[in-house]
């Protein structure tokens, strides 16, 4: 099967759309949640359990697999789908996001003062080239360019891929950000030009910059819509808070072409899908569902569940009655609770089976709202 995208419904009171994306992995209902399985595994988890949630898409990061295995070792596995024995489709990112929010900080960070010249030595030279940066792991020198970067994602065979960018911090001068912009676009254009040599039944998604400039978004819009991208990622800094990340997105959107699928980058917490998909995005990827689970954070219809606090000691019922998911048919909260309490590993398997079916179950909700035009 090859890479299309088809459009079933369009909502009659917003932009929401419910669509499907065809790659030769199998098929992606959209809206849908992407989680984040940074070393080719969402952590806790195995690619069986991983299947039997029915997660659909999952998003691996090709600076942690070019460092440790190697993407060389993956191609001799037969790709990244044989080497994590995954049936289901794969995304991969550039490398770009891993190498900047080493040289940066993340966006939480930077908001806080804490990340605006982290680097810790991480990257040493930014140039026309691409970027130069030293391994986390043994010190060792790496050159990632737009060229090496879609050669990695070829050894990992993803069925979808994303050109290098650069990541400006949030807080940078108009000027700079306008140097950035324009660099990230060659990049992108220097990434397309060498999937295109070989493109192996992958697909490529442009990724669109600007920070909070709307000028700057619109220009990342035109410039990157008028090349032959599959699909389009809507990257960088996009707000600091909810009202200004709808406004970035909501703006960015309509300059996005409504027959390719569009991808929110880093966003997937429940308020922030709640006020994104009637905006019309297609996609989001986050690890807040897992991250949320490994801190005893455990997602229901009625808001998150703290784990360990005591009151859950003598509750001998599954987290939610009407969960299906693997640990509510099996154990109870009390059971839960004391594995926390005991930190024992297998808390973090059940919490992040439940939490990820949660969100696959959630996205279901989205999208039967949308054919109703509810949403």
């Amino acid at each position: 099967m090859t890479f299309r995208f088809e459009v079933l419904h369009s909502s009659k009171i917003s932009k929401a759309r419910v669509g499907r994306i065809y790659t030769p992995h199998g098929t992606i209902d959209t809206p849908n949640f992407v989680a984040v399985g940074t070393n080719g595994t969402l952590k806790s988890l195995d690619s069986t359990l991983v299947d039997e949630i029915g997660l659909q898409l999952m998003f691996c990061n090709t600076y942690h697999l070019m460092l440790q295995p190697g993407t060389e070792i993956v191609r001799q596995a037969g790709g990244l789908h044989s080497f994590i024995n995954r049936k289901q489709p794969l995304i991969t990112d550039s490398g770009g996001f891993q190498v900047f929010s080493l040289a940066y900080g993340s966006v939480h960070d930077e908001l806080k003062s804490r990340g605006v010249k982290k680097n810790d030595g991480c990257v040493m030279k930014i140039t026309e080239e691409g970027v130069l940066f030293r391994s986390y792991r043994d010190g060792s020198k790496f050159l990632l360019t737009p060229e090496s970067s879609i050669r990695a994602q070829k050894d990992l065979g993803a069925d979808i891929i994303i050109p290098l960018d650069e990541l400006p911090p949030y807080h940078i001068e108009r000027e700079t950000l306008q140097k950035s912009l324009a660099r990230t676009h060659r990049w992108e254009k220097r990434s397309l030009d060498e999937h295109l040599k070989n493109p192996q039944n992958q697909a490529m998604y442009a990724v669109i910059h600007g920070g909070i400039d709307p000028l700057f978004r619109k220009e990342s819009c035109e410039t990157l819509t008028a090349h032959p991208f599959d699909g389009f990622a809507i990257g960088g800094s996009v707000g600091k808070n909810r009202t200004e990340l709808r406004e970035m997105v909501a703006y960015t959107r309509d300059f996005l072409p409504p027959e390719k699928p569009n991808h929110l980058l880093g966003i997937g917490d429940i308020p922030s899908l709640n006020d994104l998909v009637p905006l019309g995005i297609d996609t989001f990827d986050s690890s807040y569902p897992t991250r949320a689970a490994r801190h005893g954070l455990l997602l229901t219809k009625q808001g998150g569940v703290k784990i360990d606090q005591m009151v859950h000691r003598s509750i001998f019922q599954p987290i939610e009655a009407d969960c299906l998911c693997p640990t509510c048919q099996r154990y109870s909260i009390s059971y839960l609770h004391h594995l926390f309490k005991a930190r024992e590993l297998t808390a973090f398997t059940l919490a992040t089976i439940h939490n990820l079916y949660f969100m696959v179950k959630l996205m279901e909700r989205f999208r039967l709202s949308i054919l109703e035009d509810r949403i």
